[in-house]
């Protein structure tokens, strides 16, 4: 059960955006500087790891949630809300600069698969995040190798087994039924496909 406990906590769904964004800039051929490639990092951590940690904290403090973890559909619909609205000023900011681009739509995706997620609420489906997060960077990656011809079959495959780890871990501890897990994988993975599509239409 530790080990559960341990992949859970640091495969953290906070973590995941910082993860997407450390992969694009190491990944993808150089077209930015390498200071605005730490500011992006740094604001992106502060943005989706910082901020929503003291958010919960507060929410927490005004008992608004019962624990971390939020394990009730109540106690997700604000923090969800909050990251939905986090992830669309992040990529509107990193499109009207014109940096990263291509990054900047996979925080749209992410604000799409948390949207999406919100609206299951109302069938009581409370969506894993977990997954939904290594989805959403599997999805990305493989957006990445389509857009710059790179090939990065060993580290989506690896990704795959992550996410499995990730699957198993939220079942072991009865976060989640399948379906949720399931749900969210999928979810997280198809909107970095859809924000991908929109992105080579503008």
């Amino acid at each position: 059960m530790f080990i559960y406990k341990f992949i859970s906590y640091i495969l953290h769904p906070l973590l995941f955006s910082f993860m997407g964004s450390f992969l694009y800039l190491y990944l993808t051929p150089k077209h930015i500087v390498k200071q605005q490639e730490y500011i992006i990092l740094l604001v992106v951590f502060v943005s989706t790891y910082i901020i929503p940690i003291v958010l919960l904290g507060l929410l927490k403090r005004l008992n608004m949630i019962n624990d971390y973890q939020l394990k009730t559909i109540d106690e997700r619909k604000f923090p969800i809300l909050f990251f939905i609205m986090l992830s669309f000023i992040i990529g509107r900011a990193m499109v009207s600069i014109q940096i990263a681009d291509l990054l900047a739509f996979s925080f749209f995706g992410v604000a799409f698969a948390l949207s999406f997620t919100y609206l299951l609420f109302n069938l009581k489906i409370k969506t894993s995040l977990h997954t939904l997060g290594i989805g959403g960077i599997i999805g990305f990656v493989m957006v990445m190798s389509y857009e710059y011809r790179l090939n990065f079959n060993v580290l989506i495959a690896g990704l795959f087994i992550l996410a499995g780890l990730i699957g198993l871990s939220r079942l072991a501890l009865n976060a989640h039924r399948p379906k949720e897990v399931y749900i969210g994988f999928v979810l997280g993975m198809i909107s970095q496909f859809i924000s991908f599509q929109i992105y080579q239409n503008i």
